[in-house]
C-alpha cells in the first residue's frame, strides 16, 4: 500500500511539472506570434499539443491507481468513523491498531471512496 502511495504521488508531482510546462508555453504563444514565424509557431503548438495529451494520460494513470487503493482499502473486513477524541491523538490509534488505515474526506482517496466523515479501515476490529 506505502508503495502504491509513492507512485501516485509521483504521478502527481509529474503531472504537475507538465502542467507548468504546459502553462510556461501558453504565456509565451503572444511572444511567438508576435516572432510570426510559422514554423516556430507550429512547432510550439504541436509541443503544447504533446504535453497537454501526456498529462491526460498521467491523469488517467493517477485516478486509475487511485481507484484500486480505494478498492483495496475498502475491502478491508472492519471499518468505523474514528471519534474526534482519537483523532486527536491519532499517534496511540494507530500503534495500538495494526495495520490501520484512516480516510479523511478531504483527501483525493476520501473523495474517491465518497466518505463523509473520517474513517478507519483495518482487518480486524478496534
Amino acid at each position: 500500500m506505502r508503495h502504491e502511495r509513492v507512485i501516485i504521488m509521483s504521478e502527481k508531482k509529474e503531472i504537475k511539472r507538465l502542467s507548468d510546462k504546459l502553462d510556461a508555453l501558453k504565456h509565451k504563444d503572444s511572444t511567438v506570434i508576435q516572432q510570426g514565424n510559422v514554423e516556430l509557431i507550429a512547432k510550439h503548438e504541436k509541443e503544447k499539443e504533446k504535453l497537454a495529451v501526456e498529462i491526460e494520460r498521467l491523469k488517467q494513470v493517477y485516478l486509475s491507481k487511485l481507484s484500486l487503493e480505494a478498492q483495496q482499502v475498502v475491502a478491508m473486513p472492519f471499518k468505523r468513523e474514528i471519534t474526534k477524541k482519537e483523532q486527536a491523538d491519532m499517534g496511540t490509534l494507530k500503534k495500538s491498531v495494526r495495520g490501520l488505515i484512516v480516510v479523511h474526506p478531504m483527501t483525493a482517496l476520501g473523495r474517491e471512496m465518497k466518505i463523509k466523515v473520517v474513517t478507519g479501515y483495518a482487518k480486524k476490529a478496534f
